[in-house]
């Protein structure tokens, strides 16, 4: 394992998850869960700004711009039949 990441052992890691997972979320830093000495899983802790910087989808935002038939689920059916039966 890399330099400078926590190393937990699997009995520590059940006994103290919740203060370590704190710790962690806290600080910023991931930690290593080991069982018999070797790393098993990693727990990283999840960023507030990673949740904000995902784009939010606005309903509506084309509405009236563009039209859908009443058959859109049925267009070029038959050819998606024929690729699907290797014609």
């Amino acid at each position: 394992m890399g330099s400078g990441i926590r190393q937990v052992n699997m009995h520590e890691a059940k006994t103290h998850l919740s203060p370590l997972v704190e710790e962690a979320a806290a600080a910023g830093a991931s930690f290593v869960i080991c069982k018999a000495g070797r790393p098993m899983v990693r727990v990283t802790p999840l960023h507030d700004q990673d949740a904000a910087a995902a784009p939010r989808r606005r309903l509506g935002l084309l509405a009236g711009e563009c039209q859908v038939p009443d058959d859109f689920d049925q267009l070029a059916a038959a050819e998606i039949a024929d690729l699907f039966e290797g014609r």
